[in-house]
């Protein structure tokens, strides 16, 4: 994703987020772009739509007082419709994903 004279390029299987004057504005599909940074226009930053994998280890005990550990592998996406929420709402997504998994809710 580069820009320069105003036109942004938004590479395959990102979008970008864009803002006015620091607010969020739009959600940028792949492609050419025109932002005009005089106007107030600027990038906050892209998020990946691709599907990305995170292993986590999570020990547990059995109904016969058996220890054991479990590697569960989960495998999750951002949504193009909802990126806006993903980008803002979100600090730290594999941390959140690790709680859920942590408390069974998954």
């Amino acid at each position: 994703m580069g820009q320069a004279f105003g036109c942004v390029q938004v590479d395959q299987s990102t979008v970008a987020v864009k803002e006015h004057f620091g607010r969020f504005d739009d959600v940028l599909e792949p492609g050419c772009h025109c932002l005009p940074w005089c106007l107030g226009y600027q990038l906050a930053g892209s998020l990946s739509l691709r599907v990305q994998q995170l292993d986590v280890r999570c020990e547990t005990k059995t109904k016969d007082n058996v220890f054991v550990t479990v590697v569960a592998s989960i495998q999750y996406r951002a949504l193009s419709e909802k990126a806006a929420d993903a980008f803002y709402k979100l600090s730290n997504t594999k941390a959140q994903i690790q709680a859920y998994v942590f408390d069974g809710r998954i």
